[in-house]
């Protein structure tokens, strides 16, 4: 196989998890919304606006009415959770699937939305939160993981066509060395 054809593939196994990962991260993101939803019609919360002031706060847009910013809000929770899945999908390329990937997968979720809602103050840090509160949070992201992993992996059924690894492993691969 030529070092061209080498290259191309591994593009096109990163591309295959990309898109796969973006399919996994819709379906992680519709479940976490539902796991919201139902979180709010049991706790009667009011709807959090948290992605749209966060978005706001990096990008420098003022709301211009709180309906408006709702949409917006919307907009940017499916756009963050859809973009989270191409992270599923990339573990896919170094062999990782099934619970392995979903815990990782889970762990960086998780960690970040505990830190950058505090970062743009949008929330209080965790230290700040009750117990029930860091359950019910960590419940929605578990949620999020196992859906979009189940996902990725039922649509990634030929694990070799997101694997970078096997090819890496070729005795001719500039890559041969990565483990």
């Amino acid at each position: 196989m030529s070092e061209s054809h080498k290259l191309g593939t591994i593009i096109g196994k990163f591309g295959n998890a990309i898109g796969k990962g973006l399919i996994a991260g819709l379906a992680g993101t519709a479940a976490i919304t539902l796991s919201m939803m139902i979180e709010r019609m049991i706790t009667k919360k009011p709807t959090n606006f948290a992605p749209a002031d966060a978005a706001s706060k990096a990008l420098g847009i003022e709301a211009s009415d709180r309906e408006e910013w709702g949409k917006f809000s919307d907009e940017v929770h499916w756009t963050y959770g859809t973009i989270w899945g191409i992270g599923r999908g990339l573990l896919s390329t170094v062999g990782l699937k099934g619970l392995p990937a979903t815990a990782i997968h889970f762990a960086a979720i998780y960690y970040t939305a505990l830190t950058i809602e505090p970062d743009f103050e949008v929330a209080p840090p965790i230290n700040e939160w009750g117990k029930e509160d860091i359950a019910v949070f960590a419940l929605h992201h578990v949620v999020y993981a196992v859906v979009a992993g189940l996902v990725f992996d039922a649509i990634n059924e030929n694990e070799k066509d997101t694997e970078v690894t096997s090819i890496a492993k070729n005795q001719n691969s500039p890559f041969k060395n990565i483990k």
